[in-house]
């Protein structure tokens, strides 16, 4: 199969209904502290994974974890995913510093991520 690869998983993110009680738990779990820490997001380094704690969802409406595959084109492992069968959730965006993000379902209706860092 030819097309552009994958980095791998290196971003998962949790929907979160209390943020400071999360926190606490995700910190206890990495053995970390917190590298990103607001109202609207909370964020772990830990053995070159991004955790990320997401109140409410977020804006997106988030429901379950989504992981997050690293690539180095973001609109062409769109186009790749969405000729094999996929179906675009959330269009590439800027979430902020450059980086774009995306999700996309499987045809079983699992939640995808793509993230693009500039």
């Amino acid at each position: 199969m030819t097309g552009s690869s994958t980095q791998g998983i290196k971003t998962v993110l949790h929907p979160v209904s209390d943020l400071e009680k999360a926190k606490a738990v995700y910190a206890a779990l990495l053995g970390v502290e917190p590298t990103a820490d607001s109202s609207y997001y909370v964020g772990f380094e830990a053995e070159g994974q991004h955790i990320g704690l997401v109140p409410g969802g977020g804006p997106q409406g988030m429901t379950v974890p989504v992981a997050y595959w690293h690539v180095s084109d973001i609109e062409a492992k769109l186009a790749e995913v969405t000729a094999a069968g996929a179906t675009v959730k959330e269009a590439a965006h800027d979430v902020g510093g450059g980086r774009l993000v995306a999700t996309f379902t499987d045809p079983d209706g699992n939640i995808l991520g793509l993230l693009q860092d500039q």
